[in-house]
């Protein structure tokens, strides 16, 4: 994964250059960009996958272009607080976002005012990554497989409780659709981001969850908590031993997250 960052990386400074290259309208005054800090915001709190994402991307961006490149967590509203707070932001080319499939894909259908529009509000540097997510829980939670998941979820409906990020992100959406699939009945736990849920999957406090697997296998290895399958088309390279949903009894069943960068860029910026 480190390594294809560093490639993504490396694509989204040329994407940078060719878009603060390209003339739009005269100009009395050329900036050199960045004369000064360049903030990436994350629309959710800290300790997420997209919260990491953007944190590797700022550490390589910030070698490559010899400036500060730091990270500001937002969130609320699913994402669209932050997502908002950058549409609204001077197009200087000085606020990035690390941005996914909720905030910009989902959510703009989801609510009947999200605060912006990502066709005419950001310009796309790039793809960071696209990953699967995870279905996983407690070490203690009395399930060994999927199978047993959907056995026991289906012995007393209603009672098992899913831990997800906001209503409409991703890990929302795939626990819906899990619920959907396999004809279950499951509380939806809501939290401000994915971080937050993870807390509380780790101390017990709640059953289950579907987060981005780069972010939880981590925790995995760590014995903090066990992953019972991934929903990828295939199995991870990474974690060879997890099987994906699709083996694990629900044939079809697929879902992905992207994580790209868009911003806000000026005609008058000249890279340094």
């Amino acid at each position: 994964m480190t390594r294809k960052l560093i490639i993504a990386a490396a694509g989204l400074l040329a994407a940078l250059a060719l878009n603060a290259s390209t003339p739009v309208k005269a100009q009395t005054q050329v900036q050199v960009w960045p004369s000064r800090t360049v903030t990436i915001v994350v629309p959710f709190p800290p300790g997420g996958g997209v919260d990491v994402l953007a944190r590797i991307a700022a550490e390589r961006l910030s070698a490559g272009m010899k400036a500060t490149v730091v990270v500001e967590n937002r969130p609320g509203g699913g994402g669209t607080v932050g997502t908002r707070a950058v549409a609204k932001a001077a197009p200087d080319g000085y606020t990035l976002m690390m941005a996914h499939t909720g905030t910009i894909s989902i959510n703009p259908s989801l609510y009947a005012n999200a605060g912006y529009d990502p066709r005419k509000d950001f310009t796309a540097i790039g793809m960071i990554a696209s990953m699967p997510v995870a279905l996983i829980a407690h070490p203690s939670f009395p399930a060994k497989t999927v199978a047993d998941v959907i056995a026991i979820a289906k012995k007393d409906p209603g009672k098992l409780n899913f831990g997800t990020s906001a209503i409409g992100t991703g890990g929302y959406l795939t626990a819906e659709y899990f619920k959907s699939a396999a004809d279950l009945q499951m509380q939806i736990v809501p939290y401000r981001g994915t971080g937050p849920a993870l807390t509380d999957l780790i101390a017990g406090q709640i059953d289950l969850m579907f987060d981005q697997a780069s972010n939880s296998l981590g925790q995995v290895r760590a014995g903090t908590i066990k992953a019972y399958a991934v929903t990828a088309r295939t199995r991870l390279p990474s974690a060879p031993d997890i099987p994906t949903v699709d083996e694990a009894g629900l044939p079809g069943f697929y879902t992905s997250t992207w994580y790209g960068m868009p911003f806000c860029l000026a005609a008058s910026v000249r890279i340094r």
